[in-house]
């Protein structure tokens, strides 16, 4: 029998986590959510840079708090921290509000950002992109900050407002 696997930061199981998401996702999608052409299933975090400020893309920073706290977030993204409940909720959230463009995740190096992606992308969730490298590089690539990419502060007010920026645009 395989053990669960948690963090302090999601006292449930990844079996737990993916039921949900896949439920999620599969309601998301049946409700309205259109197929996208993401293209390519990765980028590198400069593509992904250009592809948020032009607006070609949503880029989600899916790392915890006191990650976006330590090192910011970079330019362009929202931060939806993947262990909270709500997290697949507002990603078909977002892909209804956004059916045309594609929605790419980052985490800190590939790791969380690929299982997430491999997870949703096998149950059909649309659109979606892969930053393998993440913000701080590793194995997949040097990354975000080792690039010197722009960031902005971690802090609740500033991820709030990018939210809403995003979320409710002008």
């Amino acid at each position: 029998m395989q053990g669960q696997v948690t963090s302090p930061f999601m006292q449930s199981s990844r079996r737990v986590f993916l039921t949900g998401a896949i439920a999620a996702v599969a309601a998301g999608i049946a409700l309205n959510a259109t197929p996208v052409q993401a293209g390519e299933a990765t980028m590198t975090p400069p593509e992904a840079h250009m592809a948020a400020v032009a607006g070609d893309i949503i880029l989600v920073d899916i790392r915890t708090p006191p990650e976006w706290a330590e090192t910011g977030i970079g330019e362009g993204a929202i931060a939806l921290d993947m262990t909270q409940k709500d997290f697949v909720d507002s990603l078909v959230k977002l892909r209804n509000a956004f059916p045309e463009k594609p929605i790419a995740v980052i985490c800190r190096t590939g790791n969380r950002s690929g299982y997430v992606f491999d997870a949703l992308n096998k149950q059909g969730f649309p659109g979606l992109v892969n930053v393998p490298e993440g913000m701080a590089g590793g194995r997949n690539g040097k990354g975000w900050i080792p690039r010197g990419l722009p960031t902005y502060p971690g802090t609740k007010e500033e991820i709030e407002k990018r939210l809403n920026d995003v979320m409710e645009p002008a």
